[in-house]
């Protein structure tokens, strides 16, 4: 099946595994918030026990240097794409209010990301993770 928009989480290649994944998750419910609508159905096994509705599109992670996510931080901006965004200092805050606040003190341009997830149109979407590489 093919889907006329993406959805691509970029980390930084040299976090430690369990932050990547961290990162990603946090990442994702921010597109998950902003875009409501690329939610499916809820899940039922046969024994109709029921679970939570996911995404119902694939979810692209790649993983990249720290200039390569500056650079996709900058074509998202650029291109007025809803993006979620985790930075370094996030590692060191414990809830919601002091991670926006983290953020909020620091200039766009002085971002330390860890990284970023995009919704948008796939060829967009291409040209924003470019230089990314497919997450192992």
């Amino acid at each position: 099946m093919s889907f006329s928009t993406k959805i691509a989480v970029v980390v930084r290649d040299d976090l430690p595994t369990w932050q990547r994944l961290n990162v990603c998750a946090f990442l994702v419910s921010g597109v998950a918030a902003a875009v409501p609508e690329l939610i499916g159905d809820a899940y039922e096994d046969a024994d109709g026990t029921k679970y939570l509705a996911m995404f119902g599109q694939p979810v692209l992670v790649f993983e990249a240097a720290a200039a390569v996510l500056t650079a996709a931080h900058r074509k998202a901006l650029d291109r007025g794409l809803p993006m979620s965004v985790f930075t370094k200092e996030l590692f060191t805050t414990g809830n919601d209010e002091d991670n926006r606040a983290a953020v909020r003190a620091v200039p766009q341009d002085q971002l330390d990301l860890v990284g970023l997830a995009v919704h948008g149109p796939r060829n967009a979407v291409d040209k924003i993770v470019k230089g990314a590489r497919m997450h192992p």
